[in-house]
């Protein structure tokens, strides 16, 4: 089973476009939650996913209430912001989890994260910096928890070319 990424009004295309290169070399869905601060036409949405589309399940909501309303049971969202308790690499996941994520100029709701406290994680980093990019945030992880349940479905072993 996939992963679960949701962006939740996410604003910079280029970021979405990676996101979704990475949903689509993980096996995982990305869930998007408007406002997008593009179209999802967007020419540099489609350059920074090239070729990959074709492999994302992307779904469309109208606020992440209506995600959570479908897909919430208590114990399978993790919602990542700078202000968490929690390490990502602390908790454990599991397959089918849902990784949320906030617009890049104000992250989650202040609200959302205080109602799920205990199920916020964030991603250690310098305290004199503010955050890393949203992209370079999904991927980290995104992979922390295809790692803890050992890359289920994905290729694992390598080959390099003989001269």
């Amino acid at each position: 089973m996939a992963f679960n990424i949701v962006l939740v009004e996410p604003e910079i295309p280029q970021n979405a476009g990676n996101i979704a290169r990475t949903a689509a070399v993980t096996g995982s869905v990305l869930h998007m939650v408007r406002p997008l601060g593009f179209e999802v036409s967007d020419k540099y949405l489609k350059r920074a996913g090239l070729d990959y589309w074709h492999f994302i399940d992307v779904k469309y909501y109208d606020s992440i209430e209506e995600v959570m309303d479908k897909y919430y049971n208590g114990k399978n969202f993790w919602f990542f912001s700078t202000k968490a308790k929690n390490i990502h690499s602390d908790v454990s996941y599991k397959d089918g989890d849902f990784l949320v994520f906030g617009k890049e100029t104000k992250g989650l709701p202040e609200s959302l994260l205080k109602e799920h406290y205990d199920e916020c994680v964030r991603l250690p980093m310098m305290s004199e910096t503010r955050s890393l990019n949203l992209s370079n945030s999904v991927c980290a992880g995104v992979y922390e928890a295809l790692r803890q349940t050992g890359y289920k479905g994905l290729k694992t072993e390598g080959e390099i070319p003989q001269r």
